[in-house]
């Protein structure tokens, strides 16, 4: 079974944003894996980007947290595709046992909406890329 290797340790700094004090790993897949998603310290996240309205029932900052900062690092890299990206939240959220309805409406909601955040982070990285 996938794993996280510590909890999240972070700061609050912004409206809904919060900074990575220490590092932290998640294996994909079995572990130990030799796909490991490291998210190093300074990273900054929102959780999930979950619409207000939609809070009742899945709220920002809850159990699934971790993988939510997972699955902000994929789509801030660009590393993986974002096909990949989405599973592996998928698989994050299950390793963290949260309910298969939250996980179901999780998934689907970045497999369908995610797209301008992965596009933005994707130019950003090109961007980035041709710079150099």
């Amino acid at each position: 079974m996938s794993q996280f290797t510590k909890p999240f340790i972070g700061e609050l700094v912004g409206h809904n944003l919060w900074k990575v004090h220490e590092p932290f790993e998640y294996h994909v897949g079995c572990y130990p894996s030799n796909e490991i998603i490291k998210v190093p310290v300074g990273f900054v996240t929102n959780f999930a980007s979950v619409p207000r309205i939609f809070w009742p029932f899945i709220y920002p900052v809850d159990t699934h947290a971790k993988s939510a900062v997972i699955h902000d690092f994929c789509y801030y890299t660009s590393y993986h595709s974002k096909k990949h990206s989405d599973f592996i939240f998928k698989e994050a959220l299950t390793v963290l046992q949260i309910e298969p309805w939250k996980i179901f409406v999780m998934y689907w909601s970045v497999r369908l909406f995610g797209h301008c955040a992965w596009n933005r982070h994707k130019k950003r990285n090109l961007l980035k890329n041709t710079e150099k």
